[in-house]
C-alpha cells in the first residue's frame, strides 16, 4: 500500500521573501553573464573570414585579394597562408566601399521602424536586434532604442539592465520632460554601426509619467514624446530601431506614433494569432480616438507581419499558416523564421545567429537560419530604400 506523500504546510510569503528571491535572481544573472562572456563580461563582435567579407561586398575573394594589394581598405589580419581575418570594424569598412547599402539621399532622415506585439515570447526582441545587426551589415548606421523595462534587448547587448542602466540612461527624463533629444542616452554597442538607448525596470515609472503630464499640461501630446525626442538625431542614423513591451502601454503607443513603419513577429499557432487580433484591434481603437479628435494624423510606410519560431514539424502550424495569410495578405513577408537549434544556443549565451563566429552543430541549419534572417533585413530595407525614395 502506497502511502500518500506529505505535503509541506503552507507558508505565507513576506515582501522580505520577494527581496531576497530578486537579491539572489540578480546575483545569479550576474555570475552568468560572467561564464558567458568571459574574460571580460562583455560581448565581443564576431571576427569575419575572408570569405564572409567577399561575400558581404558582391565580389570573389580573388577581387578582395587584389583590392588589399591596393592598400586603401584594411588588410586584416593573416591567420595562416591561406586564411584571413577580418574585425566587424573593418568588414563594414570594406562593406560601405563597395556600395553594398543604398545611400541615404542627401536630406533624408532615419527611417524609424517599431518591433511590436502585445504578447511576449514571439522573438520581438530577437527580430529587433538581429534586424539592427542585419542591417549594419548591409553597411547601414543603426539607432536601437529599448523601450521595454524588462531589458531584453540591452541583455542581448551585453548590457545588465537591473545593475548597469540608472533611470537617467533610459528614455524616461524624455517621458519626465526633463530631456528635449534622447541624444544624452545614445551609447556605442559591441557592435560597429549599431548605437542603443538602454532599458532598465525603473522605465516602468515613465507609464506613471506621461499620463501625469498630460494632466498637468493642456498643450501636451503623451503619445509624440518619442518622435520628438528623436527629430534631434534622426539626420546622424539612417535607421532607427524601437523594441516595444508586450502591452499597449503608453511607451509603446510612443514607440509606434515615430515610426514610419511596423513589424509585428508572429508565431504561427492559434494563441499568438488570437493576441494579434488584439493587438489591431486595440491599437487601431486608439489611433482612430486620437485621430477623429483632430489631434493626429497618423500613417505607414509599411507594415510586415514576420512569421517566427516556425516549427516546421507542426502539422497545425499550416493550419495557422493559411488564417494569417488571408488575414494579412500582402502585409505577411515571403520569408520564414524557423525554429532551430541555433536559435536556441544563441539565446542561451546572450547573443543572435550573427553573433555567432563558428557553430559547433550542422552548418546547413546554421545557414537555414542565417539565410532566413539575411532575407528578413533584405526585404525590410526594400522598404527603407522606398520610404527614402519617395518621401512623403
Amino acid at each position: 500500500m502506497n502511502l500518500p506523500e506529505v505535503v509541506p504546510a503552507p507558508r505565507v510569503i513576506t515582501i522580505a521573501d520577494l527581496v531576497d528571491q530578486a537579491e539572489r535572481a540578480s546575483a545569479f544573472m550576474d555570475e552568468l553573464r560572467s561564464q558567458m562572456l568571459a574574460p571580460t563580461a562583455r560581448k565581443a563582435p564576431p571576427v569575419l573570414s575572408a570569405v564572409q567579407v567577399s561575400d558581404l561586398c558582391g565580389i570573389d575573394k580573388g577581387q578582395l585579394s587584389r583590392r588589399i594589394a591596393k592598400g586603401d581598405l584594411p588588410s586584416g589580419r593573416p591567420v595562416n597562408a591561406a586564411r584571413r581575418e577580418f574585425t566587424l570594424a573593418e568588414a563594414r569598412m570594406w562593406i560601405r566601399a563597395y556600395g553594398v547599402a543604398f545611400p541615404r539621399p542627401t536630406g533624408a532622415k532615419a527611417v524609424t521602424i517599431a518591433v511590436g506585439n502585445f504578447k511576449g515570447g514571439v522573438s520581438k526582441t530577437t527580430t529587433a536586434m538581429t534586424l539592427a545587426q542585419g542591417l549594419s551589415l548591409r553597411g547601414y548606421r543603426v539607432l536601437v532604442i529599448d523601450t521595454d523595462p524588462q531589458g531584453s534587448l540591452t541583455t542581448l547587448f551585453g548590457v545588465l539592465p537591473d545593475t548597469e542602466v540608472n533611470a537617467g540612461d533610459t528614455i524616461q527624463p524624455l517621458c519626465a520632460g526633463d530631456e528635449r533629444s534622447v541624444r544624452y542616452a545614445i551609447r556605442a554597442t559591441y557592435w560597429d554601426g549599431v548605437d542603443l538607448i538602454p532599458a532598465s525596470p525603473a522605465l516602468f515609472a515613465a507609464e506613471f509619467l506621461l499620463p501625469a503630464r498630460q494632466m498637468r499640461e493642456t498643450s501636451f501630446a503623451f503619445w509624440d514624446v518619442l518622435n520628438q525626442g528623436l527629430e534631434d538625431v534622426r539626420d546622424e542614423y539612417d535607421v532607427v530601431v524601437i523594441d516595444t513591451p508586450p502591452a499597449l502601454s503608453y511607451v509603446t503607443i510612443n514607440a509606434f506614433m515615430a515610426a514610419e513603419g511596423l513589424i509585428v513577429p508572429m508565431p504561427p499557432n492559434s494563441l499568438d494569432f488570437a493576441s494579434s487580433a488584439q493587438f489591431w484591434s486595440l491599437f487601431s481603437d486608439l489611433a482612430a480616438n486620437l485621430e477623429h479628435s483632430g489631434k493626429v494624423h497618423k500613417v505607414f510606410r509599411f507594415i510586415h507581419v514576420l512569421l517566427s519560431k516556425v516549427d516546421m514539424q507542426d502539422t497545425a502550424a499550416s493550419v495557422v499558416r493559411r488564417w494569417i495569410s488571408a488575414t494579412y495578405a500582402d502585409k505577411v513577408l515571403p520569408v520564414e523564421i524557423p525554429k532551430t537549434s541555433v536559435a536556441s544556443v544563441s539565446s542561451a549565451q546572450f547573443g543572435t545567429v550573427y553573433d555567432i563566429a563558428k557553430y559547433a552543430g550542422s552548418a546547413k541549419t546554421y545557414q537555414r537560419a542565417r539565410e532566413a534572417y539575411d532575407r528578413v533585413t533584405r526585404f525590410v530595407e526594400d522598404s527603407i530604400i522606398e520610404c527614402w525614395k519617395s518621401p512623403l
